[in-house]
């Protein structure tokens, strides 16, 4: 599933090792910190530095046995350390090292994110410009209603993306909080310098205050983020979807060579891109539900949110790398028949211009009731002979005490239905 664009970079940010490194490297800063305040000796500071490491198998052996992987890592590095590991961890709980490793891992996660979502948003504006007046009739409730283009479609996710990427970047800021304030907030065993100098070397801010834990609202806000961006790309699946279906066909998703749609049926081409899309998405707004349900803790602390957080953490990170770059092909690859557009435009005769020659006739004093009764009666008998809805319109007498054949004619004018697209495009940027 996982694409091999995505895998790797993502991937590395959660790998044991990852974690690993960054938790000895706060330790260590932790060490230097005590060092300016000459709690630990620099004799003792040089010999950390020059010692400190860990091997993964030891510190897995470690934890069989006393059940605490924080514990089992700094004995593992301890063990190599020597007696100047006294020093290590000192004054410090768990998760002062956990947290603020934790705010920094998430910091990587979300600038591959934001990445990922503006290379995605650059395609959306390319094809948004390429279409921008790629006419295709508009649907509401899946019926047809007036002309818009494809590229009004694009430019609309193009601005949602936006949102999307502000959202992300203001999640990211919600997460780059470090604590290093012990066991319950207090800094009872260590002064709040020794957390400044920590998160300032980690290009993290402090939180303001903190339990045991820094606050989980925080890793809430980023989960919805990621469970809404997963949801609009849901959405510009779901469109596509639509679009694909036979009776419409006017875009399609890459189909490549040699690929199959069917095991049964050789001329399937199905989006199953999209559907993928769809269908993981709703993994992400699962993961945002547990995260909420992460926020209510015991207390200072209990680590009820923590064997969730293994989980969602990671795979919703990594879940959303590979969407973003999985639509990111389907966009790049996809099909786009101007010609079909403009045919199912034409589908229905002409009624997609109702509300143009109900407007046409309010203008000339028609109440609009009057008006919506002489045009509604002609387009729906346009729907059901499927006879030229202007043509009815030209031979009906009443309509043409009021409208001259010339005025008419003009309320089927798609110019003046898309004569606002620059206007628009210039609103949102393209």
């Amino acid at each position: 599933m996982i694409s091999r664009y995505t895998l790797p970079r993502m991937a590395s940010v959660w790998e044991p090792r990852s974690r690993y490194d960054t938790w000895l490297r706060i330790e260590l800063l932790a060490c230097e910190a005590w060092a300016e305040l000459g709690k630990v000796p620099r004799e003792a500071l040089t010999v950390i530095r020059e010692r400190a490491g860990y091997d993964i198998r030891r510190i897995d052996e470690i934890e069989r046995e006393v059940r605490h992987d924080v514990i089992a890592f700094v004995s593992a590095v301890a063990e190599r350390v020597g007696p100047e590991a006294r020093y290590i961890h000192l004054g410090l709980t768990s998760y002062d090292v956990v947290d603020t490793a934790l705010a920094v891992q998430l910091q990587q996660a979300a600038t591959i994110l934001v990445e990922d979502l503006e290379a995605l948003r650059l395609v959306l504006a390319d094809l948004a410009r390429r279409h921008k007046r790629t006419v295709m009739i508009g649907r509401t409730h899946g019926v047809h209603a007036e002309p818009v283009t494809f590229g009004l479609k694009l430019a609309l996710w193009y601005t949602e993306a936006g949102r999307d990427l502000d959202r992300l970047r203001r999640a990211k800021e919600a997460v780059a909080y470090g604590k290093l304030s012990g066991a319950v907030g207090t800094f009872a065993h260590l002064p709040p310098f020794v957390e400044q100098y920590v998160c300032t070397r980690l290009g993290l801010t402090p939180a303001p205050i903190s339990s045991q834990i820094l606050s989980r609202d925080r890793h809430a806000e980023l989960l919805l983020t990621l469970a809404l961006i997963g949801t609009s790309l849901d959405k510009f699946a779901t469109e596509i979807r639509h679009l694909q279906r036979t009776e419409v066909r006017e875009v399609e998703e890459p189909f490549v060579e040699g690929q199959k749609g069917s095991s049964a049926m050789p001329h399937k081409r199905n989006p199953v891109a999209c559907e993928q899309v769809s269908g993981l998405a709703r993994l992400l707004r699962a993961y945002a539900q547990a995260s909420l349900e992460n926020v209510p803790l015991w207390h200072e602390h209990d680590i009820s949110h923590s064997s969730v957080e293994r989980v969602v953490l990671p795979d919703a990170t990594i879940l959303l790398d590979y969407l973003l770059v999985r639509f990111r092909e389907v966009l790049e690859g996809l099909r786009v028949y101007p010609d079909r557009m403009r045919q199912n435009l034409d589908l229905t005769g002409g009624v997609v211009f109702s509300e143009a020659v109900l407007l046409a006739l309010v203008d000339k004093g028609l109440s609009r009731e009057e008006a919506y009764r002489l045009v509604q009666r002609h387009a729906m008998k346009a729907w059901e002979s499927r006879a030229p809805f202007k043509q009815l319109l030209l031979v009906d007498q009443e309509i043409r005490r009021h409208l001259s054949p010339a005025e008419v004619e003009k309320c089927f004018d798609l110019g003046y239905h898309l004569r606002h697209l620059d206007d628009i495009f210039a609103r949102v940027g393209l």
